[in-house]
């Protein structure tokens, strides 16, 4: 078959393999960290805890943590105070010069926002680990479960504990961009949102099944749908990931430059240059309304955000979220894709695109491209959204399993698997093999 002639040039390539073994590797610490339950707490008695988190924001919280939020732990605050902090240093970014000078600074001044991003990261976890401690109680922990008490030495280790754990696994996600696969901190996501995969369609099996909820029969429907669903994900973001913008470059000698595109080149541009991105921004901001309103719970304005935002199949819920997710994917290509600079590569090698001068107004002409080819990618990230709220109107799914039916946990799985191929595909490549998105025999080294 081919699939296992693929696999097999795989392994024949020492670096990917490498990159491959370390990348599971640190997988497997990651995954192993998340049912590792904090010091001073009863493991038997989380109970309680695990069902509060079925469901809601809790459960999509835990599903990004892959379970260690309703474990208690060493790893239960996750990767999310890092993209917390991530979103708050690119936001900055716009508005501090010292940021915007660093960002111009190449890799050096990369390095030292990534510094900045973890000291921030260290100091969102301070504030989001007593927290989570201290709404153990309310969400189902009894007392009894707290071997040593709910002390101040009980609370100091655990904090102490948390917070190294959001580190630990914030140098995990590094490790493996730098050392393995590429995509560490998404891989991160990823691997906790697949581990909670199982569970939610036993859940959704017993439902329909034991319970006589539709029986059998509903439970192959909605697989169907899930399949269909997973397919056109992907053949969606395989079609719109790229859109080319014609330009012409001269020769010394004065005439255009020769090639399979006669006199004219193109100069790619992505539809969807902010991947997904997007979305674990926007999901991040989404947890904001709902503290809010537990914060200002005695008032009507509180008490409504706490009722409207809590509710994650909720209309005002999920149209704030598609919003968001519109206004995060210009944010994010902005930011990622520099207009400027490409515009300055082209004057700089002799091209422009026709009909545009170089400089400033081919600057301001990719600019323009880029705003009105992002609009119809947004609008697909926003309505891949809110797909689940959807489909638990329409066919009256458990939460759990709907979160698959679309939305982050969807979008982030195929985004994220998306790029890993490509990452394997690249290597595959360039060692003349057909890559994992190729058919036909190995390619010969060329001359």
């Amino acid at each position: 078959m081919k699939f296992i002639e693929t696999l097999k040039n795989v392994w024949k390539i020492e670096e990917l393999r490498d990159r491959i073994i370390l990348t599971l590797g640190l997988l497997l610490v990651y995954r192993f960290g998340a049912q590792v339950v904090l010091p001073g707490i009863d493991a038997a008695q989380l109970g309680g805890l695990q069902d509060s988190t079925d469901g809601g924001l809790l459960g999509l919280l835990n599903a990004f943590t892959g379970g260690a939020f309703a474990n208690a732990s060493v790893f239960a605050l996750g990767i999310m105070p890092y993209i917390s902090a991530s979103i708050v240093v690119q936001l900055m970014g716009i508005a501090i010069p010292y940021l915007q000078k660093l960002q111009k600074e190449g890799a050096s001044g990369q390095k030292k926002i990534t510094q900045i991003t973890r000291w921030l990261t260290i100091g969102i976890c301070l504030v989001q680990a007593p927290g989570y401690l201290a709404s153990l109680p309310g969400l189902g922990i009894p007392q009894s479960a707290f071997l040593l008490g709910q002390t101040f030495t009980f609370y100091f280790s655990s904090v102490v504990i948390l917070v190294t754990g959001c580190i630990f696994a914030m140098w995990l996600g590094e490790k493996i961009t730098d050392k393995g696969i590429g995509n560490g901190i998404s891989l991160l996501i990823m691997v906790g949102i697949i581990a909670t995969l199982p569970q939610s369609f036993v859940q959704e099996f017993t439902s329909r099944v034991t319970d006589n909820n539709g029986g059998p029969m509903l439970i192959l429907i909605e697989l169907i749908v899930w399949f269909v669903i997973i397919l056109a994900s992907v053949m969606l973001v395989m079609a719109v990931r790229k859109i080319a913008v014609q330009y012409a470059r001269r020769t010394q000698s004065g005439g255009y430059e020769k090639n399979v595109f006669g006199s004219r080149q193109f100069l790619p541009l992505k539809l969807n240059a902010s991947g997904v991105m997007p979305i674990i921004f926007a999901q991040a901001i989404m947890f904001v309304p709902s503290l809010i309103g537990n914060s200002l719970s005695d008032t009507t304005v509180g008490a409504w955000m706490q009722t409207a935002f809590s509710d994650l199949f909720g209309f005002w819920y999920n149209v704030v979220f598609a919003l968001l997710i519109i206004v995060f994917t210009y944010f994010y290509t902005a930011i990622t894709v520099p207009t400027n600079k490409m515009a300055d590569d082209l004057k700089r090698s002799g091209g422009f695109i026709p009909g545009i001068r170089p400089g400033s107004e081919t600057s301001e002409y990719l600019d323009k491209i880029m705003s009105q080819i992002t609009l119809p990618g947004s609008i697909f990230l926003a309505l891949i959204a809110v797909f689940p709220a959807i489909i638990v109107k329409l066919m009256g799914i458990q939460q759990g399993w709907a979160l698959f039916f679309g939305g982050t946990s969807l979008l982030i799985m195929v985004g994220v698997a998306i790029d890993t191929m490509q990452q394997v595909n690249s290597y595959l490549l360039n060692k003349h093999y057909d890559g994992l998105m190729k058919t036909g025999k190995n390619r010969k080294a060329v001359a």
